[in-house]
């Protein structure tokens, strides 16, 4: 019983790290607008705060992955969650638009190479496989719970007045969570010297290498394609903004090459590019990036919307999305059987559920005079899509991959994933600012919302038709 009591206990201690990374992007989407206000900082400088987060976590995310089989998982695990923990602080007494920014791109990385720990410890605590798939529910769980608490959080911090403004909370609510569980993972976690069956696996694998050319080379490309878009927007395009976006072309080629070189030479990349000729996996990817365009700017043009457009209270706001998240969650827990038997169709329900609801976003969300309770059912069946959407797009995505590559392929998604959010907040975003173009009136932020959200609407029916190309069952490969 203490051995059963034990193994539970570290599955929440490892699933720390998903819930400070979910949360903390979450609790980041709806105060956006109380951020903005606190360091004084323009329209890009807040789409910054979300891009440079992600970008930070996809650059790094499989070299994360592939230290803890080089230095241990709990060595890792614990230094990016103190990591972490020290640049939640570093945004939470920022000074400057360019010092929290910068502190975001660190705590990016530092997710990177915890959350990757704190999965590979699953099936080393769980080698039974029925214990495992509960395991996996379990965390899964604690990841959907952490977005829900994430967006209340982020909507009653910011309107809390304590001895420090409350947009700061935001970030310093990181501290007590990262210290409790950098110390239980110090204390009960063990070595990966005392586990005999990781010993086992390790003997059977290459010699761990990390490809930092590949790291850099992608890190420098998103930099320099989305910041310039971002930036250059606001000053007008200036010709350093032109001169980025051009160059960022040479670079991501330089990268491909350093990939496909990699593979030739027999070394491992960063990404698998021979991948993409699996055709299924191929059509999830496609529809990954224009999906996740769609996640986070939707809660970038919310949230601006309803607190400078419609001036409802951050508190208020966050509740609202909480009815989103619980949509999420229901749904998420329910498509996980109904995608083994209708397949592809649980993808463009949700789909349709998510397009039909952004139509009622327009409704319902048109002035002040908001009706919670028409609000928040809309709001529920768009999580009801989303939760139907993102864990069935990664099933049918991975479902065809051999098991022997289902680490790279996966690897590759959750990569492609973090980009596309970036992209989504740096394109999406950019469009409902340049709209909006500085004026404060609610028909102006009404206009601009409109426009970025029938934009959603039309990259959504994309990803429909994307995923009309999957099989109408999974496959059983």
């Amino acid at each position: 019983m203490n051995r059963m009591i034990n193994k539970w206990f570290l599955l929440l201690i490892v699933s720390s790290a998903i819930f400070l990374s979910v949360i903390d992007l979450f609790i980041v989407n709806v105060a956006v607008p109380s951020i903005k206000e606190g360091i004084r900082g323009s329209d890009g400088d807040i789409q910054l705060v979300i891009v440079l987060y992600v970008i930070g976590y996809a650059s790094f995310l499989i070299t994360g992955g592939r230290a803890g089989d080089y230095f241990g998982k709990k060595r890792v695990f614990i230094a990016g969650i103190l990591i972490f923990t020290i640049a939640s602080c570093a945004c939470g007494f920022a000074q400057s638009a360019w010092q929290l920014n910068l502190s975001r791109l660190v705590q990016g990385i530092s997710a990177a190479f915890m959350v990757p720990q704190g999965v590979a410890f699953i099936p080393v605590l769980f080698p039974d496989p029925k214990e495992r798939e509960k395991a996996l529910g379990i965390y899964g769980s604690i990841a959907g719970t952490a977005s829900v608490i994430g967006q209340f959080l982020g909507g009653v911090l910011p309107d809390t007045h304590f001895f420090v403004a409350g947009w700061r909370l935001i970030f310093l609510i990181n501290l007590p969570i990262g210290l409790v569980a950098s110390y239980m993972a110090y204390r009960f976690l063990y070595n990966d010297k005392e586990r005999p069956s990781i010993d086992k696996t390790a003997q059977t694998h290459k010699k761990t290498t990390f490809n930092f050319s590949g790291v850099v080379l992608l890190m420098l490309a998103l930099i320099a394609f989305i910041y310039p878009l971002i930036q250059g927007r606001e000053l007008n395009w200036p010709k350093w903004s032109i001169f980025l976006l051009i160059l960022s072309i040479p670079i991501f080629l330089i990268f491909v090459y350093d990939q496909r070189h990699c593979m030739r030479i027999k070394k491992e990349p960063l990404i698998r590019f021979d991948l993409f000729s699996n055709k299924y996996f191929t059509i999830g990817l496609f529809a990954a990036i224009f999906y996740y365009m769609v996640q986070d700017s939707y809660f970038l043009i919310n949230a601006m919307h309803l607190q400078k457009g419609l001036h409802v209270s951050s508190s208020m706001t966050g509740l609202y999305f909480v009815f989103q998240g619980l949509g999420y969650v229901i749904a998420s827990f329910l498509s996980i059987k109904l995608v083994q038997r209708f397949g592809k169709w649980v993808l463009i329900g949700g789909i349709s559920c998510m397009i039909g609801s952004l139509f009622l976003h327009l409704l319902v969300l048109r002035d002040g005079n908001l009706q919670t309770m028409k609000v928040l059912p809309v709001l529920f069946v768009y999580g009801l899509g989303c939760g139907s959407v993102l864990p069935t797009m990664f099933t049918m995505s991975l479902k065809s991959i051999a098991s022997q590559f289902a680490g790279a392929a996966s690897g590759l998604y959750l990569t492609v994933q973090q980009i596309s959010i970036a992209l989504g907040v740096g394109v999406v975003g950019g469009l409902f600012f340049s709209v909006l173009d500085n004026r404060e009136a609610e028909a102006s932020y009404f206009q601009a919302y409109s426009i970025t959200t029938i934009a959603n609407i039309l990259l959504l029916v994309f990803v429909a038709l994307i995923c009309s190309l999957f099989p109408s069952r999974p496959s059983r490969s």
